[in-house]
């Protein structure tokens, strides 16, 4: 059995509260740079070879600090969903990206049923175009660097493709991808990414909807069975105990089972953005 994850204490922060939504944003003034920002950046990846290529993504990021500090730690490159409404996201954020991860903002979008909270301001179906708008801008402007969005939640919202269409225009407009993380199996994520233009690609494992060891390791088996059959496969996990500890050992014998570890960027880029 092996011993629990150490604690990072030059990661390891002390815990504040939520940070608060403002009732209003203005839009920020951001123009599109000739290299779009989700190329821009972008952590590089390794040479495209023969080799299976896997992107692990890690949702919930920021909140829980300690737990957060450990992802960080994790060998990558690793793709950190950070949430936009935890604290000190710049400094947490530029650890990541000191680490060699890449960044996403990971968007709280409205879940079917009310037992599930997203958290502070999410993205409604029921909200006016602009009331979107603003609520997207100000989950992107509380920090720099990140590759696009995810949906944190949103087996609501992704289900309806009028409500995604602001979203996918304003990540058009700023070039920005997005990753479907496939809370539900009628998201209309990727038909609305595309009809817009926007790169973008679909999770294909969750790694811990049961947060045991030997649940993890069997999804683990089936992230490796599906990058081998189609050439590349993107999972998502969140920063559990049993997930840091299953993915600190997965992470070390990767190289040795013939695969490649990636951003989620580089296999958005192979798929041609249609993933």
């Amino acid at each position: 059995m092996q011993p629990p994850l150490p604690p990072v204490p030059t990661l390891t922060l002390p815990a504040q509260p939520v940070a608060m939504v403002p009732p209003s944003a203005a839009p920020p003034q951001q123009s599109v740079a000739a290299v779009p920002a989700w190329i821009r950046n972008a952590v590089r990846a390794q040479p495209r070879d023969e080799r299976p290529r896997i992107a692990v993504v890690i949702d919930d990021i920021g909140l829980d600090r300690s737990r957060s500090a450990r992802a960080i730690a994790l060998p990558g490159p690793l793709t950190l969903a950070f949430l936009p409404y935890a604290i000190d996201l710049p400094r947490q954020t530029e650890a990541a990206r000191t680490a060699g991860h890449e960044l996403l903002v990971h968007v709280p979008m409205e879940p079917i049923g009310k037992n599930f909270d997203a958290g502070p301001s999410p993205l409604d179906v029921d909200l006016s175009r602009e009331e979107v708008l603003q609520r997207l801008r100000w989950d992107l402007g509380r920090f720099e660097g990140y590759v696009g969005i995810d949906n944190h939640m949103g087996s609501r919202f992704t289900a309806y493709a009028e409500a995604l269409q602001p979203v996918m225009q304003e990540l058009h407009d700023r070039g920005l991808l997005f990753i479907d993380s496939r809370t539900v199996a009628h998201s209309a994520g990727g038909e609305v990414a595309r009809k817009y233009g926007v790169p973008h690609a679909g999770r294909d494992v969750f790694l811990d909807d049961e947060i045991s060891a030997p649940a993890i390791a069997v999804q683990l088996a089936e992230l490796e069975r599906m990058a081998r059959r189609t050439g590349s496969a993107i999972a998502i996990g969140h920063p559990h105990d049993a997930t840091l500890e299953a993915l600190r050992d997965w992470l070390r014998d990767l190289p040795s089972k013939g695969f490649v570890l990636v951003p989620v960027s580089a296999i958005v880029k192979e798929r041609g953005g249609e993933g």
